[in-house]
């Protein structure tokens, strides 16, 4: 079976303003890279169950959210978070993107999915829309595959360069989930130490300092690796972002676009006894347009090979 790309032309049309980071073109970029490959399935999302979402966010937030998109021009949810008229739909298929992908998995109609979708999730918190997120896509997953599929043991592995404070919020207190995270450290949002276990020791957080180079890296990903094979999870879910590239503007990590290709097969060999290759990734973070599109065919090529 083929790897899918979940992918909607919604996730173009999130407006952002002039020189905001997280633009249309991240998406573009790397759908330009993938589209030139055969060895691909692409799919449309599905609508994330209201259930789902309330698990996720609280319900309150998720009111607060639909009531946020303006008629024209821009909104500032945070400081760094901006929604138009468009991005309702995108907001809601990226969330929705996971479904498809979950539901194709256990369908049997490919092996394992990546999200093409944006805006990314990892920075939303169950009561608000922090760095560029609005919802929590990776949380939406895990609480999907529990609640439609009855997984037990979930793991996310999270390697965007900064920490994921929306995903650790929403799976901090779920004992069916496992939040792993590498990141840059001390580094925006704050906090993801190895203090951060989570309310049922769920969690492992692994802060580096500015200008980890690969070699630091990985020797720092055997953690992970290790914490994976305790665990013995039913299903992988990354929070995939690129931009610990050495060539991102916002973060000053020093890996390779081939890192990312290493970090996947590492995770996806560790993992494959216990996942049986279930894998959904979803796209966070990455803003140098070539190293983005580089990096996750990378990334790609792993989860193709195996497939």
């Amino acid at each position: 079976m083929n790897t899918a790309i979940i992918n909607s032309d919604s996730y173009e049309k999130h407006f952002t303003g002039d020189g905001h980071p997280e633009q249309p073109k991240r998406v573009i970029a790397i759908k330009d890279k993938l589209k030139k490959r055969n060895d691909l399935i692409w799919e449309k999302p599905k609508k994330v169950p209201e259930k789902i979402l309330e698990m996720t966010h609280s319900k309150d937030y998720i009111n607060y959210l639909k009531n946020s998109f303006p008629q024209k021009g821009l909104k500032f949810l945070d400081g760094d978070t901006v929604v138009s008229p468009s991005s309702k739909k995108a907001i809601f298929e990226a969330a929705g993107s996971t479904i498809r992908a979950v539901d194709g998995i256990e369908n049997n109609q490919f092996k394992n999915a990546f999200c093409l979708a944006r805006p990314p999730g990892h920075h939303a918190e169950k009561n608000k829309a922090m760095g560029f997120c609005c919802i929590s896509n990776a949380g939406v997953a895990m609480n999907y595959l529990i609640n439609k599929y009855n997984y037990k043991k979930i793991a996310c592995v999270d390697f965007d360069v900064h920490w994921g404070n929306g995903n650790y919020d929403v799976m901090r207190d779920n004992e069916n989930s496992l939040y792993i995270s590498t990141h840059q450290y001390p580094f925006y949002p704050g906090g993801g130490t190895d203090k951060d276990k989570g309310d049922f020791n769920n969690s492992l957080n692994i802060p580096l300092p500015a200008g980890t180079n690969s070699e630091q890296y990985f020797n720092a990903f055997d953690r992970v690796l290790e914490r994976l094979i305790q665990y013995k999870p039913e299903f992988l879910i990354f929070s995939a972002g690129f931009d610990a590239h050495k060539d991102d503007p916002l973060a000053q990590f020093q890996l390779s676009s081939k890192d990312f290709y290493e970090i996947t097969k590492r995770t996806l060999f560790a993992t494959k006894d216990f996942t049986q290759g279930k894998v959904i990734s979803i796209l966070e973070g990455g803003y140098d347009l070539n190293a983005l599109a580089e990096s996750a065919n990378e990334h790609v090529n792993a989860l193709v090979e195996f497939n």
